[in-house]
């Protein structure tokens, strides 16, 4: 089972630099067309648009899978230990609620897109440009999942796992 999650975190990986160089090679070109021949690609400055959306999600996926969001941490530094495994707990079931209605919303919001059939560039379908807003959620749904039930199992049982 590690080696499928490592390959899948390799997969997000390689998404993030391969989306950050198009993006960038995009621009650039952009640029170079615009300043040095007055022309343009057309369809370039919305697809830019639709990759900074997909690397801000697929980053968030990647963040997430070591529990590396930024967050305030004011008041836990100062809590004893055992009342900071509670808090954690807390922060981590509530990241799992907000980020499930996050996942839940957007789905709708993608399907509600779909419906209306407007195209985003080149007659690539808005809702398909929209597809990792749910996606990215749910991915970090589960994962803040995991970490409240391995959370939760280790202040019940403090010998069944590491704590993290």
């Amino acid at each position: 089972m590690s080696r499928v999650i490592l390959l899948l975190h390799k997969i997000e990986d390689a998404l993030l630099v391969s989306l950050l160089l198009l993006m960038i090679g995009l621009a650039v070109f952009q640029i170079v067309l615009r300043n040095g021949f007055d022309a343009g690609i057309v369809w370039a400055d919305p697809l830019i648009r639709v990759l900074v959306l997909w690397l801000g999600l697929i980053g968030a996926m990647a963040a997430s899978r070591t529990d590396n969001h930024i967050s305030i941490d004011i008041i836990s530094k100062y809590l004893p230990r055992g009342l900071k495994r509670f808090t954690g707990l807390l922060v981590y079931l509530f990241t799992t609620i907000v980020c499930a209605l996050m996942t839940w919303h957007s789905a709708r919001f993608v399907i509600m897109e779909k419906a209306d059939g407007m195209s985003a560039f080149c007659s690539v379908p808005v809702w398909l440009c929209e597809l990792i807003i749910p996606f990215a959620f749910g991915i970090i749904t589960i994962r803040y999942l995991l970490f409240f039930l391995e959370n939760l199992i280790s202040i019940v049982n403090p010998g069944s796992l590491k704590h993290s």
